[in-house]
């Protein structure tokens, strides 16, 4: 019989961009828990710009009125310097890194023949570089001490497409591999990585869902991010989409397919 009180107590945990929105309550989840959170967030807007550290430290206040413990870092996911900073504060107050939820992102929307250079770099930067710049120095971390849980942040968007979000979807599809190849490098150290791909309404997509808040809250998502990220979960290199109470593995599946050791042009047309 499995346990029904799933508790964190003791286990660190990295969360980026929880200063709100679905970081905030996977911060709230896992600090209710008794997991010692690091809540990062560097406190700018949708797009990216500006920055506001009261984000973060209003997170972490709400943890520990609530009995819980928290540290807040304002670091950028988007440079190594500070991906390396933000685990530095985790092993500073805590001495360990257990987990990380890469959670951190922005968005620059446009049509493809109207996207300037810049909007895919800096969404790249945040979501897809982020994920790297936050995980690699914790997932040294976690393979010395034989322990780690990671759990990234896909979208649809990456999976399935959507119109305007060719930069996006190329980083959230891009996590799915990182997602995977991580779950491959870490199986001998116990380190196991999973990702979500999330339907929740937050302030990235109040503008795209309209009426649907109530029914989309992102405390629906939680839950499969706490238990991806807790010591039982048995799955590692999942992914899973997750929202308004549903929750469904998603794959990549291969057809039987065709083959012909002299494949032409005219095979292919003509199998396909």
């Amino acid at each position: 019989m499995t346990n029904p009180d799933l508790g964190f107590d003791g286990k660190v945990a990295v969360i980026t961009g929880a200063g709100g929105g679905l970081g905030r309550q996977h911060a709230l989840l896992l600090a209710s828990r008794g997991a010692l959170v690091v809540v990062n967030d560097l406190g700018g807007a949708v797009d990216g710009s500006g920055s506001d550290k009261g984000a973060a430290q209003k997170v972490v206040d709400e943890i520990r009125d609530l009995g819980g413990e928290a540290v807040a870092d304002t670091n950028s996911v988007s440079t190594l310097e500070g991906g390396a900073a933000i685990i530095a504060t985790a092993t500073a107050a805590y001495g360990r890194v257990d987990i990380v939820i890469n959670n951190a992102g922005i968005l620059r929307d446009k049509s493809f023949q109207n996207m300037e250079p810049e909007m895919v770099r800096a969404v790249l930067d945040v979501h897809l570089l982020g994920a790297f710049n936050v995980t690699q120095p914790a997932f040294k971390l976690m393979r010395e001490q034989g322990y780690g849980r990671i759990v990234s942040t896909s979208s649809a968007a990456g999976i399935f497409g959507n119109f305007g979000q060719a930069n996006y979807g190329a980083a959230k599809m891009g996590l799915v591999g990182f997602t995977r190849v991580l779950a491959v490098e870490g199986a001998k150290y116990n380190v196991k990585a999973n990702a979500i791909a999330p339907l929740a309404y937050t302030r990235m997509t109040e503008n795209l869902l309209g009426n649907l808040g109530e029914r989309l809250d992102p405390s629906f998502v939680s839950p499969i991010v706490a238990y991806l990220a807790h010591e039982e979960c048995p799955v590692s290199g999942e992914v899973y989409s997750v929202g308004g109470g549903r929750v469904a593995r998603v794959f990549i599946a291969e057809s039987q397919g065709y083959f012909n050791s002299k494949l032409t042009m005219e095979d292919v047309r003509d199998n396909f």
